[in-house]
């Protein structure tokens, strides 16, 4: 197998294969990059014949930043027949290892999603099909993967159980919680499912935690660390929801947020401050390094150019600063679904 097949977001093809081009070729696996502005997937070709496939099992996936979703395919497989998809795509998958359960996707862009029907239709007869040929196995260590691009052209593949993300094409589907004031909201909860194991929340988002919210208003994020039963400091000029301030969790601090600092350490700092990114990493690392927060969540809003290479640039300088202070930190970068124009970051201090 030498396609690897990438989602990521439409618009961010470019940041996607940079991205898949470096790291790949740090493993010692080189090829050359398929794809189209706004697409929503990339597609990295290796020039050896199981590039693909060494990729996936040897590049951590939780450590890309504009991958949201990936497989080791086959070749592009065309001229499905309408009234028999399941047979060329059978043959197809018989050549793969057995596989744990089938995942059906389309690229999250507009064409793709007219496809979402089509998909959901194909799924159950091919589900029925691979179990009949004995291609799926309750223990096995990979996901069959199936992204239609078209009613006759499609790509399929294979994706590690232990290394890929867990939803389908990358996406976590949240719903806008009810009492919310912004959708930002959802970036924040976003973000803890992603860089928060589900059995490590009670104590990472413990009830009874201090937070700062920095950039608050009028309360998005500040909404999720209340409905986890944390005291919130709230920094921001600008007014903040009346129902959060009534709840007698949140504390609202009107000062620059560059400038606050907290009388004691907290349990958790984020950030949602729309400023240059450069300005808002070195805000991250002065908290860190000066034993402010044991976790961060923040956001960096990135330019119109040079997008991964500027996210790449700002983990290195954090990094470095780390390093030189001899402060034991994990760091890490993605671009999730509710962001826009931007990456998210975690920070945790050990």
């Amino acid at each position: 197998m030498n396609h690897l097949f990438l989602h990521c977001r439409p618009g961010f093809e470019k940041e996607c294969a940079a991205e898949i081009t470096e790291r790949a070729a740090e493993l010692g696996q080189y090829g050359y990059i398929k794809t189209q502005e706004s697409s929503a997937y990339v597609l990295f070709v290796t020039h050896e014949p199981e590039g693909a496939r060494h990729l996936v099992q040897n590049l951590p996936f939780h450590e890309l930043i504009f991958v949201r979703q990936w497989f080791a395919a086959a070749p592009i497989v065309t001229h499905l027949p309408p009234e028999d998809r399941v047979t060329p795509l059978l043959a197809v998958a018989e050549t793969f290892p057995a596989v744990r359960e089938l995942v059906v996707e389309t690229p999250d862009s507009n064409a793709g999603k007219e496809l979402s029907t089509l998909g959901r239709k194909l799924a159950s007869p091919f589900v029925r099909a691979l179990r009949q040929t004995g291609c799926v196995q309750a223990q096995a260590p990979w996901f069959l993967h199936l992204v239609l691009l078209s009613g006759q052209r499609a790509y399929i593949g294979i994706s590690p159980v232990n290394n890929r993300a867990p939803w389908p094409m990358g996406i976590l589907r949240l719903r806008q919680p009810k009492g919310a004031p912004s959708r930002a909201t959802l970036k924040l909860e976003e973000a803890w499912h992603y860089f928060i194991p589900a059995d490590e929340w009670d104590q990472r988002l413990a009830n009874g935690m201090h937070a700062v919210d920095l950039g608050a208003a009028p309360g998005g994020w500040t909404w999720q660390l209340v409905q986890r039963g944390m005291f919130v400091e709230a920094v921001d000029n600008g007014p903040m929801a009346q129902e959060l301030m009534d709840t007698g969790l949140v504390t609202h601090q009107r000062v620059d947020g560059f400038s606050y600092r907290p009388d004691k350490p907290v349990h958790w700092l984020v950030c949602d401050i729309a400023d240059i990114p450069a300005r808002v990493a070195s805000l991250i690392s002065d908290w860190a390094l000066e034993g402010y927060c044991r976790e961060a969540v923040f956001n960096l809003k990135l330019p119109m150019k040079q997008r991964y290479a500027q996210v790449k640039q700002l983990a290195e300088r954090m990094g470095e600063r780390f390093d030189a202070a001899g402060l034991d930190v994990e760091l890490r970068f993605k671009q999730l679904y509710h962001d826009r124009e931007e990456v998210t970051g975690h920070l945790r201090v050990f």
